[in-house]
């Protein structure tokens, strides 16, 4: 899943002020990426409060450690078995790539594999076993209530998922995915799903619409909008939401309470034909919107989803082809992908003032190609109305060369930015400024920061 870094909001839970944090899903396949401490700080400087990573990184977990964001691990597929040989595997691994980082670091779940009952060569029964040995670790040390266990599965898992009624289990997958799912309901750990509309229209663009694949419009109306059982689907994320739920269903745990979270969303920016800024924008910013908007699906439409949206950065070292590398909302340097406005709708004045960021190392500058008009005018308010110190840029001032409009509005910008507390909405200037961890200092010429 941004002043420009705004990227996750706070989900409405209930009736009351109460939210909670929509996710981003923080992978590390590439060898441009700014430094874990870096990415922390950026993170603070948004309304972010979720993090979701794909190992135990000792660099990542103490890079978050204090800040508030809360973090689900990972144990990698290759780890599975040998938790799953015995208690005192999975509490040595617990020990060593877990708790030594506790209780400064917020840890709030243990992802045991990513879709590993989908993944060739993989033991599928190691899988159950290797999460109830981590959670009986998690017990013995008084962490189970803190720490959830849980595993992330693809759509693959079902048999089918059209229409989402008629939603089963994989029949070879039943044995493994029934012990998941009554471990799940006895510990109170939600049922992650990786679920992408862009895969399946990809792979059917002339049989799904475009539209509903990119999350509808949230109307009856909707183009290709599906009714099942009794209930209109305006976007396909639901109907996959709800496929999940009505599997679990016939597995007969209907009556029990095991909540489906989306570990995985998105949509790449560049690759195939469907894969484009435009339609990465839209998606996203819907996906964003339903989070915020506390609704849930059609088969139960006041219990909100938490989601993981699909990816923090573009990262050029994954496999496959080039939409597996433009997930990213965010480009290395911080600079978002393309413009959403992520802004959060239902956070308070307090709350907000809280995720501020506390970290030195993210500033604003003006976007290289951004319009002059517009950025004189962001400079007369800066230096005018919006208080900066203007004497820097001035004729004689240490930030006066080179003399242009770009470089005075990039100081300008900041400086604003700072003295309001780096909120992701005092980087914007009408969309011609973003963040970056870059320090744009030069020679005489200083950058305010915190």
């Amino acid at each position: 899943m941004r002043l420009l870094l705004p990227l996750l909001l706070f989900l409405h839970l209930t009736q009351t002020p109460q939210v909670s944090g929509v996710g981003i899903n923080y992978g590390t396949l590439g060898n441009n990426l700014p430094p874990p401490k870096k990415v922390a700080q950026l993170l603070q400087s948004t309304v972010i409060t979720k993090v979701k990573i794909y190992d135990t990184n000792p660099e990542i977990l103490s890079a978050f450690s204090n800040t508030g964001i809360d973090l689900i691990v990972a144990v990698e597929n290759s780890q599975v078995a040998n938790l799953s040989s015995s208690p005192s595997a999975a509490s040595d691994w617990l020990s060593s790539r877990v708790a030594t980082f506790l209780p400064a670091t917020s840890v709030v779940s243990i992802a045991v594999g990513n879709e590993y009952l989908t993944t060739e060569d993989l033991d599928p029964n190691a899988l159950p076993k290797a999460m109830q040995n981590l959670h009986s670790a998690l017990l013995s040390r008084g962490l189970h209530r803190k720490i959830k266990v849980t595993t992330p599965h693809s759509m693959a898992v079902l048999a089918s998922s059209f229409p989402p009624s008629s939603a089963t289990f994989a029949a070879t997958l039943l044995p493994p995915i029934t012990s998941i799912v009554a471990f799940l309901a006895d510990t109170n750990a939600p049922f992650m799903v990786n679920a992408y509309p862009y895969f399946a229209y990809r792979d059917s663009p002339k049989t799904i619409d475009l539209n509903y694949a990119l999350l509808g419009n949230n109307t009856t109306t909707t183009t290709g909008a599906v009714t099942d059982n009794g209930l209109t689907y305006t976007n396909m994320l639901d109907a996959q939401i709800d496929a999940v739920r009505y599997a679990i269903g016939s597995l007969g745990f209907g009556n029990r309470s095991i909540r489906v979270a989306v570990s995985e969303s998105g949509w790449p920016s560049k690759g195939d034909p469907a894969a484009t800024p435009e339609n990465a924008r839209r998606y996203n910013a819907r996906l964003v919107e339903k989070a915020q908007s506390s609704k849930g699906t059609p088969m139960k439409p006041s219990e909100t989803i938490e989601i993981w949206l699909f990816a923090l950065f573009n990262e050029n070292r994954k496999e496959g082809g080039e939409s597996e590398r433009n997930f990213g909302i965010f480009n290395p340097d911080g600079s978002r992908v393309y413009d959403v406005d992520l802004r959060c709708e239902f956070c308070s004045k307090a709350e907000l003032g809280e995720m501020r960021a506390k970290g030195p190392s993210v500033w604003c500058v003006a976007k290289p190609h951004a319009d002059e008009k517009v950025m004189k005018g962001v400079l007369d308010f800066c230096c005018g109305g919006g208080g900066v110190d203007c004497s820097e840029i001035k004729e004689n001032g240490g930030c006066f060369a080179p003399g242009n409009v770009h470089a005075h509005a990039s100081y300008a910008m900041n400086a604003y930015y700072q003295m309001h507390g780096r909120n992701y909405w005092n980087c914007d200037f009408k969309g011609t400024a973003l963040v970056t961890f870059t320090d744009p200092s030069y020679g005489r010429c200083r950058y305010a920061q915190q």
